[in-house]
């Protein structure tokens, strides 16, 4: 059993602004409950039942919490709800990845994760705007900086960073400099680093952002450093230089568009700054896949080659 808090509330925020929240916090559990039949649930229906959908007291024992306590969720009471909770409740009502961010922002917790699960796969219509964008290189990718999709051009560009669980982060700051798609960039790594940081507030008690943030600290000094700056900052934009052993370095613009769709998601634009960029990149694309990959091999096996 999921055990409720019933502490006072938090003091994020004016004191209106949250009774504010809270209102529409119990609105919204109403509108969520309300849309979910019993039969659904596995419950019997009755002849006497006047609610739509499912009672107070049948979200309440499928989700694991007190009664009373859900009764005071939804009457806008100033209580504690914590993840556990929250997360018992947005399974109970089937709420999907966007109403579960909505869920706990209306209650005042600061982890809403990044909005979209593992499992589930990106909506076509983002992949064919990526798609579409071709043979400009763009992905979208999460608030951690995890690549959620991409297209063709990106692929070719950045063939480290687009393939399964592929996160950039762990990319430009496990790579040597030497075959680092970023390179002599600790400037703009350091502007990375600040953009994660002001988007872990949000993720402060999500286990998978803490690990992935201890896991870089342990193997990266170098992002042990900028992380301990506690700088925060705008997802990094504009001028970058783009490191492929194939055509050599060579500067692109980065544009950067929230996805709302997707909870802290966003998709990352690269346009070449000028003729001679564009020129590397239409080289690139032109390329077969085993001309684009021998410089790389070749370099990892003359500067990377483990010995015995």
């Amino acid at each position: 059993m999921v055990v409720e808090g019933l502490n006072a509330g938090s003091t994020s925020g004016s004191s209106e602004s949250r009774k504010v929240r809270r209102a529409e916090l119990g609105a919204f559990l109403r509108s969520r409950r309300a849309r979910i039949t019993p039969e659904e649930m596995g419950l019997p229906t009755g002849s006497r039942r006047r609610t739509p959908g499912l009672r107070r007291e049948e979200v309440a024992q499928l989700a694991g919490v007190g009664v009373t306590w859900y009764t005071w969720l939804e009457q806008g009471r100033d209580i504690n709800a914590s993840m556990q909770v929250l997360d018992a409740i947005a399974r109970t009502l089937a709420l999907d990845p966007v109403e579960k961010a909505h869920l706990y922002r209306l209650a005042d917790v600061p982890t809403i994760g990044t909005g979209w699960g593992e499992e589930e796969s990106i909506p076509g219509e983002l992949q064919g705007i990526l798609d579409h964008l071709h043979p400009l290189p763009a992905v979208l990718m999460s608030a951690r900086y995890d690549v959620l999709a991409h297209n063709l051009a990106y692929e070719v560009l950045f063939p480290t960073m687009s393939g399964p669980d592929s996160n950039v982060l762990r990319s430009v700051f496990l790579t040597p400099d030497c075959c680092n798609p970023y390179p002599n960039c600790a400037e703009r790594l350091a502007r990375m680093v600040g953009y994660l940081r002001a988007a872990y507030v949000k993720h402060l008690e999500d286990p998978s952002w803490n690990e992935f943030i201890a896991d870089l600290q342990q193997r990266s000094p170098l992002f042990a450093e900028m992380w301990s700056r506690n700088d925060v900052g705008a997802p990094p934009g504009r001028f970058r230089t783009i490191r492929n052993l194939a055509v050599g370095d060579f500067e692109v613009v980065m544009t950067s568009m929230t996805v709302p769709s997707i909870a802290g998601a966003w998709f990352q634009v690269l346009t070449p700054a000028g003729e001679t960029a564009q020129a590397q990149l239409t080289q690139l694309l032109a390329m077969s896949e085993e001309q684009r990959q021998a410089p790389a091999r070749e370099h990892r096996d003359r500067h990377h080659r483990r010995t015995a």
